[in-house]
């Protein structure tokens, strides 16, 4: 490595990753991986000892390449380190050159909850004034961060099973632009707009019949076995997902509810052709590494500008 190559930390990182131009570079690049201009293979998982993984996505297009590479460590909580941590690497396309690294727990928070963004604002008629963020975690404290950042009108109801922890995250937040309410996943108010769940349940922490007019968001669920959101809501949804591809095996609350996958459509369908809003719907995201490469093609604006 060049001893001059620019390597960002967390900090500056989420400097470069302004909300507002992240949600827009990812919905070209949206479009871009579902015409073929962007090649992200499947992820390679490779176990590290005491149940730990390291992750490798490497993503290319004509302006860029990427590889994220980060170890995900569940036991660390318990030694009050970190989770994640991990990196991105930013590459020129036509030389292949490093160009800058990014902080990979950054990216990978901020490129999530602006996709969730990009939802909102895809299969929403207005702008949300009313949100269920269910989770307390690091996913919901991005999407928190994300929706003072975009809908900064907006009230947040802050949903969990542990009120010490909603407390908790409240308090941590009281900062933001956005108006923030303590509650539970099980007594969700009746004029949400759109619910967004964000945590590493293994059960569904949200299970209400589906409805016109609330968008149902699933974020924090990330393997086959894994279900967020019941199947009632599911089987009554019309269904979205952000990467088809991943989703077969990654999107537990499609997979355990046994959704028809040939009703299922991608992210890249509503931003061509729109959504019919008189229809229950349901975006679900799993993430891939064309995530992160949007996210260093907003990086590399914000350094060039």
């Amino acid at each position: 490595m060049n001893p001059d190559t620019p390597i960002f930390n967390a900090t500056q990182t989420a400097e470069l990753l302004d909300f507002q131009l992240l949600v827009q570079t990812l919905e070209t690049t949206v479009l871009d991986y579902a015409s073929g201009a962007i090649c992200a293979p499947e992820r390679q998982v490779v176990p590290f000892p005491q149940g730990a993984v390291m992750l490798s996505m490497p993503a290319t297009a004509p302006d860029i390449g990427i590889h994220k590479l980060v170890n995900v460590a569940a036991n660390n909580a318990s030694l009050n380190l970190p989770t994640i941590n991990g990196l991105v690497a930013v590459y020129e396309g036509k030389t292949g050159q490093l160009l800058f690294v990014l902080d990979g727990p950054t990216v990978t928070a901020r490129r999530t909850a602006a996709v969730s963004m990009l939802g909102l604002k895809t299969f929403l008629r207005r702008p949300p004034r009313h949100i269920a963020l269910i989770g307390t975690g690091t996913q919901a404290s991005g999407h928190a961060h994300a929706i003072a950042a975009l809908f900064p009108d907006t009230a947040v109801f802050v949903a969990g099973r542990n009120a010490d922890k909603v407390s908790g995250f409240i308090q941590a937040h009281r900062h933001l632009n956005v108006t923030l309410e303590a509650g539970s996943s099980g007594a969700i108010p009746a004029d949400i707009d759109a619910v967004i769940t964000a945590t590493t349940s293994q059960t569904p922490v949200y299970n209400e019949a589906a409805r016109t007019g609330r968008l149902v968001l699933g974020v924090g669920a990330f393997k086959a076995d894994m279900a967020e959101i019941g199947a009632q809501t599911v089987l009554g949804s019309q269904s979205y997902v952000d990467d088809p591809a991943g989703a077969h095996h990654e999107a537990g609350d499609l997979v355990l509810a046994h959704v028809d996958w040939s009703q299922v459509k991608p992210l890249a369908d509503a931003l061509q052709n729109g959504v019919d809003f008189d229809r229950p719907l349901l975006f679900k995201t799993v993430g891939c590494a064309a995530w992160d490469l949007g996210a260093a093609r907003c990086a590399l604006a914000a350094l060039t500008r």
